[in-house]
């Protein structure tokens, strides 16, 4: 079994943080995620996070940076997230396939369901809100 690399987008803004929720025939249906995609042969992770973002979202990310990589085994396939930390950007997210999306604030993560592999996304995110505001 390959591992499936894929680019996500913490997206922030004002201490909130933008959300889509899989539709329910995905792999992970009806759990909240990241946006991103797949990355493409021949595609850096940064190419293939803005490729997806603009996709999916409609806006057009400048610059980001990584926030953390997590590989995990669902048993049915196996993920490398590549996750970048993205806030700035042109234009308002709006779902561009039908997904339902929200921002949301970043203290209250934990309250929704994501897929196991996103566990320590939200958990990087709050840290990051943490040192932010340390300053």
């Amino acid at each position: 079994m390959s591992q499936i690399h894929v680019a996500v987008g913490v997206i922030v803004q004002k201490q909130q943080v933008f959300i889509a929720l899989r539709k329910p025939e995905q792999h992970q249906g009806n759990l909240w995620e990241f946006p991103g995609g797949k990355v493409e042969a021949g595609e850096s992770t940064f190419q293939a996070l803005k490729r997806e973002i603009k996709e999916e979202l409609a806006i057009e990310v400048h610059t980001a940076k990584p926030l953390i990589t997590i590989s995990h085994d669902y048993g049915d396939r196996t993920v490398l997230l590549d996750v970048w930390w993205t806030d700035a950007f042109d234009g308002t997210p709006i779902g561009q396939e039908g997904q339902i999306t929200q921002w949301v604030d970043i203290s209250t993560l934990h309250q929704y369901e994501f897929p196991a592999a996103n566990k320590a996304i939200v958990e990087s995110i709050q840290q990051q809100l943490n040192t932010i505001q340390a300053f």
